[in-house]
């Protein structure tokens, strides 16, 4: 099984200290501007990913449903996950263009966040 860049990229991000992750922590980093990529798993509940479209809608941050609760846990070496943030510029473009060719991820799940696009 070839590794997935995506989920590597985010083990880079997390090394780098450009990662955070846990509901608050995120959604603070989403209100100040911090976060230029939100990645939420696939099996958070409807209201977790709710709360985070809005939210990240809101703002204007881009945001992808990807992967699952395991997989995003093990890519940053860390118990499960639901949700992250990517706090940096250049790490939230790459991984965002590595999740736009991956085929787990569902294309109408991504959002720039720009309403009426």
């Amino acid at each position: 099984m070839k590794p997935n860049k995506a989920l590597s990229s985010l083990g880079m991000a997390m090394r780098a200290g450009k990662l955070i992750t846990g509901d608050e922590t995120v959604l603070k980093a989403v209100r100040a501007g911090k976060a230029h990529l939100v990645i939420i798993a696939g099996d958070a509940s409807d209201n977790t990913k709710k709360k985070f479209r809005d939210k990240c809608g809101t703002y204007g941050i881009q945001l992808a449903e990807a992967f699952d609760r395991e997989q995003l846990g093990k890519a940053i070496g860390k118990p499960e996950r639901v949700v992250l943030a990517v706090t940096d510029m250049h790490f939230g473009k790459m991984i965002g263009s590595h999740l736009s060719q991956n085929t787990e991820v569902d294309p109408i799940e991504q959002q720039t966040g720009q309403q009426g696009q």
